[in-house]
């Protein structure tokens, strides 16, 4: 167990968490200056201008940051203690017998304080960023298009409106295709009076136009109502199934508690969870991910401090630290194509990290 924080480890503490915090910054500025310039090409579609570009970018960098911290994490653990190096901090605090463990240790814990802020905002920020963003897109490109951020999809053509519950895209190399699930479609009247209303359990759009299968109309009369179900039946509409698209959540940018749900919502009715699954996990072992990524980074900035080459040092860290992401892409990979447990496919790279860490720790100390 780590003793009480002294002043050096909240002075170690204090430096990591500044050069991260900085680093990070750096990186998110980066990113969102280049992917505005890029958003810039879509300005002009309907009503989505200079001004709606901008605030789609800031409305997406809570996950942005989420997405960037690991990275920002390990480079400015790294610039941090190669600082400290720099200016023979580090030999002082070896020299009043700090060890390398314990100075490890401290820098985990920073980083750890900043990982939890950075999980909290990825469940909760994020979501809720992305969404607002892809609904402003999508309205302002489309004048059907109608946003509702608690109710599932809403969209509007003439006299008709849907709602969805959901819906999500597919593509199977050689098709592409919508799928909206539990459809409900309102058609009015010139006087704004209901006419009828049609349930469909699933609505799918593809080159030929909608199809709605399992579909139960009610029709309105002045005087009377009545029902009719069919198996499946056209629809004939212009509804923009790409404006459409836009407003349905992609697996990436969902929280763990709402992967959890669409998880258990496929599994009841037999279909497809393994990419819902590849992002639950993967938010579980993000914390995971970011400790083992530096402790398998800062041995390099540790060794012979006095003996010069830290900045060789630095560039081996960081670029083996960064192949970690690259090894456990492969094993997700591995794991959707196989069919094997995401838990398994995220936890083989993390321990592979850590013992070459204590391998390295153990290396140097010697």
């Amino acid at each position: 167990m780590m003793p009480f924080p002294k002043i050096h480890d909240l002075y170690l503490g204090k430096v990591v968490i500044g050069t991260v915090l900085l680093t990070w910054a750096v990186l998110l500025g980066l990113d969102v200056m280049l992917n505005l310039f890029t958003e810039f090409g879509d300005v002009g579609e309907g009503n989505y201008g200079v001004t709606e570009a901008i605030v789609y970018m800031l409305y997406t960098v809570p996950r942005r940051a989420y997405t960037l911290f690991p990275t920002a994490a390990v480079i400015g653990s790294l610039m941090a203690l190669g600082q400290l190096a720099a200016t023979s901090e580090l030999t002082a605090f070896r020299a009043i017998g700090l060890s390398r463990r314990r100075l490890s240790v401290t820098v985990a814990v920073a980083l750890a304080v900043l990982t939890l802020l950075m999980v909290v905002s990825g469940e909760t920020l994020g979501p809720w960023g992305q969404r607002r963003a892809d609904a402003l897109k999508a309205s302002s490109r489309s004048d059907n298009l109608i946003v509702a951020q608690y109710s599932g999809v809403w969209a509007r053509e003439g006299d008709i409106i849907l709602n969805a519950e959901g819906g999500e895209e597919h593509d199977n190399g050689t098709d592409k295709w919508l799928e909206l699930r539990d459809v409900r479609l309102y058609e009015f009247d010139d006087d704004g009076r209901l006419e009828s209303l049609a349930l469909a359990k699933v609505a799918e759009h593809r080159p030929g136009g909608w199809l709605l299968r399992d579909v139960t109309r009610t029709t309105f009369e002045p005087d009377s109502v009545s029902q009719s179900k069919v198996a499946e039946e056209r629809w004939e509409s212009q509804l923009d199934a790409t404006a459409l698209s836009a407003d349905i959540d992609r697996p990436r940018y969902l929280s763990a508690v709402e992967l959890r749900d669409a998880i258990r919502y496929r599994v009841r009715n037999a279909l497809d969870a393994s990419e819902y699954e590849e992002h639950y996990w993967g938010r579980w072992f993000y914390p995971l991910n970011v400790l083992a990524l530096c402790l398998a980074a800062i041995p390099f900035a540790f060794g012979s401090l006095r003996s010069g080459g830290l900045g060789k040092r630095l560039f081996i860290g960081i670029v083996f630290a960064l192949g970690f992401w690259l090894l456990q892409t492969q094993f997700v990979k591995m794991a959707s194509a196989f069919k094997f447990d995401f838990r398994v496919a995220y936890a083989l790279p993390t321990l592979i990290m850590v013992a070459v860490s204590v391998f390295l720790f153990k290396k140097r100390s010697g």
